[in-house]
């Protein structure tokens, strides 16, 4: 029992640094780098990137042996089509002017490889609990560095958070954070605080535990 609790605990936040979708994995960096300018859209599309991926991954878990091998890849783009097609609505509805900010990433969210990578590595070999766990960490790791990043791009760009003022309008802005080049220079910090945070979580482990380093564990495990 006390393993199985490990073993959740661990699928839900894997996604959050070990495997950070964005910062580790280095996937769905499209739209993490095109919808940082403002803290807002960022949010926005972390909260419609997390509904779709924890939707899909318990939809695809379930039918994991209905679908036919030979064509499930166009079977899970259908099934994150169904997703996607909810979120546009119902953001078109009630959040039009996120849903004119997402612009077309918002759709893309179908062909978002963090999604489909999820579907065909974890959700269709694994239960729905684990599924919808992973779902869930992966959607909170992405968010968390979506809006870390325009955090980031916003108050040194803007000297806004959320729209709010933060930074006095007297003091010179870092006008570069809005553009292209701002997110490729906090996509860089960002992925390098990630590894240096793992770094430090790691050695703390390994200080625990008093065993040789996880990565020799995990080498040798990976061997067996």
């Amino acid at each position: 029992m006390a393993q199985e609790k490990v073993s959740k605990v661990s699928i839900l936040t894997n996604g959050i640094i070990k495997e950070n979708p964005v910062l580790r994995l280095i996937l769905g960096t499209c739209s993490a780098l095109a919808v940082t300018t403002a803290v807002s859209s960022a949010l926005g599309m972390g909260v419609a990137f997390t509904f779709v991926l924890v939707c899909s991954n318990i939809m695809i878990a379930m039918l994991r042996n209905v679908i036919p091998a030979k064509v499930h890849l166009p079977c899970y783009i259908v099934i994150i089509a169904g997703f996607v097609t909810i979120v546009q609505m119902v953001m078109h509805a009630y959040f039009e002017s996120l849903y004119t900010a997402l612009g077309v990433f918002l759709p893309l969210i179908v062909v978002n490889c963090i999604i489909l990578g999820r579907a065909e590595m974890f959700a269709c070999k694994n239960t729905v609990i684990d599924s919808a766990l992973d779902g869930v960490g992966m959607g909170i790791g992405y968010t968390l560095t979506v809006v870390c990043m325009a955090t980031l791009r916003e108050i040194l760009g803007s000297g806004t958070w959320l729209g709010f003022q933060v930074l006095p309008e007297s003091l010179p802005k870092i006008g570069i954070m809005t553009q292209a080049p701002g997110a490729f220079l906090c996509f860089g910090l960002l992925m390098a605080g990630c590894v240096w945070l793992e770094g430090k979580l790691d050695a703390r482990i390994e200080r625990k535990i008093g065993c040789q380093p996880l990565k020799e564990l995990q080498e040798g495990e990976d061997k067996e």
